[in-house]
């Protein structure tokens, strides 16, 4: 009897940010760090003999809950990968669910249909991460192996190996970050004998899709959009200082422009379908010198605060920058502002420094635009 642990990688940057991750090789939040650890101490007390992993550094990352306890070798293989989406690839979910409705439903709801240019379909992915696992199984014959992987992945290697069809979300449902599902292999056979248990996650356990909409976005029209843009910043001056002391709106108007000249990408509108919920103003050229990207603003329009959109938000500064090869990402915010000084603190900023603002003390904030510190 061959026993196969199937084990969905950690909660990784994409999930947070509602980014189509596919072959894009992200990192993994500090979240999906505990529930690695987690994962470890659940699987402390079993001995294993093989340990596999997808090549995208999410899977291997998870993988080490196994691998580094035990001292063995860590065996990659990309037909472990998750779907390649094509042209989605690393695209804000919001985007795509409003650029092509019709295709995003599919891939939701009848992933068999599901066709883009360039990308896999879930019959591929179903056959390729299949043969991959008969091919353990026969190399481990009689053995307890480790399988680390990928949501879509593994939804389309159960629905092979269990005849479940995967338009049925409710019997199978995308597996959960760091869930556990065992396999037994037996008489040419195989069996499930768990599935998709994260009992070791406890309280800690926060699901991947909240009950937060999927904001997309749209470059700010520079001969449209000064209302609004304005309208915007006042309201975040309010929500730092409590008053609007000092507040000057044409500066910041010139300056966004200025942005925008620079980058096109660099002033963001932030939709909730055509409904508007905020905006991301990126500062092409500060502190670039530093090796960091600035954001001058990150704003949600009062109805969108405290429901998880603001991660949606500065995921597109760190996507932004980090494609450009920035180091850092960097802001101010109100000394007096708690409720900003709280949420970039638990994203991972750091207090560096001190600046006079035209209503009082600035903090300057900074945080690694790289997730990966672990040497694999």
């Amino acid at each position: 009897m061959t026993e196969i642990y199937l084990i969905r990688h950690a909660q990784a940057e994409g999930n947070r940010f509602r980014i189509l991750q596919g072959h894009w090789d992200g990192g993994v939040t500090e979240l999906g760090r505990r529930q690695i650890a987690l994962l470890s101490d659940r699987l402390l007390p079993l001995s294993f003999d093989a340990v596999y992993a997808s090549d995208l550094y999410r899977a291997r990352l998870t993988a080490a809950a196994v691998y580094r306890p035990r001292h063995l070798p860590l065996r990659t293989d990309p037909a472990l990968r998750e779907i390649h989406v094509g042209p989605w690839e690393q695209q804000f979910f919001g985007n795509v669910l409003y650029e092509e409705p019709e295709s995003a439903q599919l891939f939701l709801r009848d992933p068999l249909r599901w066709r883009e240019p360039g990308a896999e379909t879930f019959a591929q992915v179903g056959d390729r991460a299949l043969r991959c696992l008969e091919e353990i199984a026969r190399r481990h014959e009689g053995q307890r192996v480790a399988v680390v992987s990928h949501g879509v992945t593994l939804r389309c290697l159960l629905s092979r190996i269990t005849g479940l069809d995967l338009r049925d979300r409710e019997a199978l449902p995308m597996l959960l970050n760091t869930s556990v599902t065992v396999l037994r292999r037996e008489g040419g056979g195989w069996r499930v004998t768990l599935f998709n248990d994260v009992s070791h996650l406890g309280p800690l356990e926060q699901p991947v899709w909240s009950g937060s909409p999927s904001l997309r976005h749209e470059p700010l029209d520079p001969h449209r959009d000064r209302d609004y843009y304005c309208a915007c910043y006042r309201d975040a001056w309010l929500a730092a200082h409590g008053n609007l002391n000092a507040f000057q709106a044409e500066p910041y108007w010139i300056a966004a422009r200025e942005h925008l000249r620079q980058d096109g990408q660099s002033v963001l509108r932030l939709l909730d379908g055509d409904r508007p919920a905020g905006l991301v103003d990126l500062d092409p050229r500060r502190a670039s010198s530093l090796g960091c990207g600035w954001l001058s603003l990150l704003y949600l329009r009062p109805e969108y605060r405290g429901m998880g959109c603001g991660i949606q938000a500065l995921g597109r500064a760190i996507v932004h920058f980090r494609k450009q090869g920035r180091r850092a990402l960097r802001l101010v915010a109100a000394e007096d502002n708690a409720a900003a000084l709280a949420f970039y603190r638990r994203e991972g900023f750091s207090c560096v420094g001190r600046e006079d603002g035209a209503a009082g003390t600035l903090l300057v904030l900074e945080r690694a635009l790289s997730e990966r510190r672990d040497e694999l």
